[in-house]
């Protein structure tokens, strides 16, 4: 990695890339053939994660997860970038929102993901609030005490069926400087609640095996303990997990650019044409002079944004920087591997075209890059009041 880190880190980082190596990347043929992850392969990972201490190590020790600070969860999660979601997602690493659960919540969500009892789903987009989250329709109206929910989610991603969701929904509105504004809150609903469907839904051509999945809720009746945090305060609960989570999708893409520039490296430095290894062609030597310096800036607007983070000055844009940087330095890097290899980097033989047609997800999901790019343009031009 291109940063100076500390002994103790460094270990964490080799033995996690060590993990991925001999208990992951193994599988990723199969895995990508048959379109999902086989069950005794994904337990396998699993219960191998939860013998190194992996499993829920973003986790505070304090409720039984690895306790591991933002600084070091990116280097755990570059690594996991040199895999497929499909695989390491078995590794779970449980959504840092259920910190927020309360009282028999505590009991009933938390404490079983982090011993790997049970699994969520993260429940935002629906099929017209994609970028447009606010544009959700799924609601949830009181009946007394109780809250009954209708609506659906999709694009809902998973290695593997979830025991619940936390489902954002609106639950009224509020009147704003700026006009009304629909007011959100984070439900946790059980798969087996009446009136609730959980459901496999499209195929993806990135990380095949990474399932996605529909949620329906048709008359779900919802009692108080079933809101996450406080009523009306769900989005900025959403808001803490997609800032992190983008932190999190820039260090993913920064290990598996890693991984096609030593493949690109290798084949260029083998490859011979016209009497000659093709990477003392400018043409291919300056390629991956391109993808170094991509993946070093990367690398070090990843560790910038996680040292803010640990040090609680984080803000938006720079979450948003690190997203739309490394995700497009990820797609730059994949096709110039692909150009490097040639006909060969097509070829299901190799895992060149594997690995590109993973890469493209990164540039759409967690906020595609044109909303990345507004969000820093609204830090740039609000302060000016524009």
């Amino acid at each position: 990695m291109s940063m100076t880190i500390s002994h103790e880190d460094e270990l964490l980082q080799n033995t996690v890339r060590g993990f991925i190596a001999d208990v992951v990347i193994p599988h990723e043929e199969v895995t990508d053939t048959l379109g999902e992850v086989p069950e005794e392969i994904g337990r396998e990972i699993e219960a191998k994660s939860k013998e190194l201490g992996l499993y829920a190590s973003n986790l505070p020790e304090s409720v039984g997860g690895g306790g591991l600070n933002y600084t070091q969860s990116s280097l755990v999660e570059r690594e996991f970038g040199r895999t497929s979601h499909a695989l390491h997602s078995w590794i779970a690493r449980p959504t840092e929102l259920l910190m927020a659960c309360q009282g028999d919540q505590i009991d009933t969500y938390l404490a079983p993901c982090v011993t790997g009892e049970k699994r969520e789903l993260f429940a935002l987009t629906e099929p017209e609030a994609g970028s447009d989250a606010m544009g959700m329709k799924t609601n949830a109206r009181r009946d007394g005490n109780d809250w009954i929910l209708n609506g659906s989610k999709h694009f809902i991603s998973a290695p593997t069926m979830a025991d619940f969701a936390i489902v954002f929904a609106v639950t009224g509105m509020d009147e704003t400087p700026s006009g009304n504004r629909k007011r959100i809150t984070a439900f946790l609903v059980d798969r087996d609640m009446p009136g609730v469907v959980f459901r496999e839904g499209n195929k993806c051509v990135s990380n095949r095996g990474y399932k996605t999945y529909e949620l329906i809720f048709e008359d779900v009746r919802l009692g108080p303990g079933q809101v996450l945090g406080e009523e009306g305060k769900g989005f900025d609960l959403a808001g803490q997990w997609l800032g992190m989570g983008r932190i999190w999708v820039g260090a993913t893409c920064c290990g598996k650019a890693e991984r096609m520039l030593e493949l690109a490296t290798d084949w260029a430095a083998n490859r011979k044409q016209f009497g000659k290894p093709i990477g003392s062609f400018q043409a291919t030597g300056f390629r991956l002079a391109d993808m170094t310096i991509g993946l070093r800036t990367a690398d070090l607007l990843v560790a910038d944004a996680v040292r803010r983070a640990d040090a609680g000055m984080m803000e938006d844009q720079d979450a948003a920087m690190v997203k739309v940087y490394c995700s497009e330095m990820l797609n730059k890097v994949a096709d110039d591997t692909v150009q490097i290899f040639g006909g060969m980097g097509l070829m299901e033989e190799l895992p060149i075209q594997r690995l590109w047609r993973d890469s493209r997800i990164e540039r759409i999901w967690d906020g595609t890059s044109e909303i990345q790019r507004h969000i820093i343009t609204r830090s740039i031009l609000r302060p000016l009041g524009a």
